[in-house]
């Protein structure tokens, strides 16, 4: 009997320290981020404006999320935290492209192409933000995005070296977000094991564009 306690008790210990240490990590994300997201008149002074890509649509529309996102960075720009945006996010097929969407959308809207930098590598929240440093040489940065996905990427954003903040962009209810924060709990510990311990490079690297420096045309693959 005291031997089939010890076993139960061992699988008890299997099946719960790996939630543990998923729920450990998850809260010490939110908390160390927790201090730099704020709002866009709070928001700091920075290099860029980097908006997250979220999902487009053949026609050349974006998704409520992504619309939401690109309209508070058009808020951080009126508010005059920076005049220059990174747009990242995933154009890895001809037939879909998020960065030169999101680039329209903000053309259409008054800002400069020149000030537009288009991040076409941005397959991912980690990659985005090592692009954001390495290539475009950014050092202080405003991210957006919803406030679910936000506390990752401000942390993931200050363990790499950049001074980020983040400003939320939840407008309003969105489709789904159950299934996104449950799926973000395991996204922020994935990110969290790529920041401390594999710190794998991206899909794609390239010779650097310093944002503050150069023009954002220099990001264009010739699209209109």
């Amino acid at each position: 009997m005291m031997k089939l306690k010890r076993m139960l008790l061992g699988v008890i210990l299997l099946i719960t320290a790996p939630l543990l240490c998923l729920f450990l990590i998850n809260s010490i994300v939110k908390s160390a981020a927790s201090p730099y997201i704020v709002s866009v008149a709070d928001a700091p002074q920075a290099e860029a404006i980097l908006v997250l890509g979220a999902r487009v649509y053949p026609n050349d529309s974006v998704s409520s999320m992504l619309g939401d996102r690109l309209d508070v960075g058009l808020e951080l720009r009126a508010a005059g935290k920076s005049d220059r945006f990174i747009v990242s996010g995933d154009h890895g097929q001809t037939d879909y492209d998020e960065v030169n969407t999101m680039r329209r959308y903000l053309e259409q809207r008054n800002v400069a192409p020149q000030n537009i930098f288009m991040d076409h590598a941005g397959f991912s929240t980690y990659e985005s933000l090592y692009r954001a440093k390495d290539i475009f040489k950014a050092h202080k940065i405003v991210i957006v995005t919803q406030q679910y996905h936000l506390m990752r990427a401000v942390y993931t954003a200050r363990q790499m070296g950049l001074d980020a903040y983040g400003v939320a962009s939840d407008k309003q209810q969105y489709a789904g977000m159950p299934r996104y924060e449950m799926r973000e709990v395991l996204a922020r510990n994935k990110d969290f094991v790529y920041v401390h311990l594999l710190k794998p490079k991206p899909t794609y690297l390239g010779e650097s564009i310093p944002v503050n420096s150069s023009d954002g045309r220099l990001t264009s693959d010739g699209k209109p």
